[in-house]
């Protein structure tokens, strides 16, 4: 009887404990620091906030569930392809429109985008690598990259904590 009582005694000091841990994972970033930039790209990157900040920035309005409005500020992902060397721009045409982005977060939750939908003389769709929301660091569970897309309807493909962006080309 005695070592059952201490075991539910230990049982709910962990709880407890867990618990203290949990409340705090909301102020320490839960994804990588780095965004990495893979695949089949001419120059692979391995970008941080601070390279981020040095790029080209673009904001965009969200609607909350509540109807308030969330501004997020970002570099646009197509900006970020350019670097790494994909095929945007007056390259993107015949094989190159096979390509596509798979865009990981650090929860291994992961969603796809054409180049055509990212290039601004096809889709010229607005997605956004975000570092800040309300003009502050994304915070917790958000960041410390997002990606935010402002014409979805839906908002499954603005994956949060990413952490790595995997350019696949299917014709070579």
């Amino acid at each position: 009887m005695l070592l059952r009582i201490s075991v539910l005694r230990f049982s709910a000091l962990a709880a407890l404990a867990a618990g203290l841990v949990f409340a705090q994972a909301p102020d320490q970033p839960a994804g990588s620091t780095t965004l990495a930039v893979t695949g089949d790209v001419p120059m692979p990157l391995m970008l941080k906030a601070d390279d981020l900040a040095k790029m080209t920035r673009e904001t965009a309005s969200i609607p909350e569930q509540d109807g308030t409005k969330v501004e997020y500020e970002g570099v646009p992902l197509r900006e970020i392809l350019k670097r790494a060397g994909a095929p945007l721009g007056n390259q993107l045409r015949g094989k190159s429109l096979a390509s596509y982005v798979v865009a990981k977060a650090h929860d291994g939750y992961q969603v796809v985008f054409t180049l055509g939908e990212l290039d601004a003389a096809f889709g010229n769709e607005q997605i956004l690598v975000a570092d800040k929301r309300d003009g502050k660091p994304l915070f917790g569970y958000q960041g410390p990259f997002r990606l935010v897309c402002p014409n979805d309807k839906a908002g499954a493909r603005s994956v949060r904590m990413l952490e790595t962006l995997e350019f696949v080309r299917l014709q070579k």
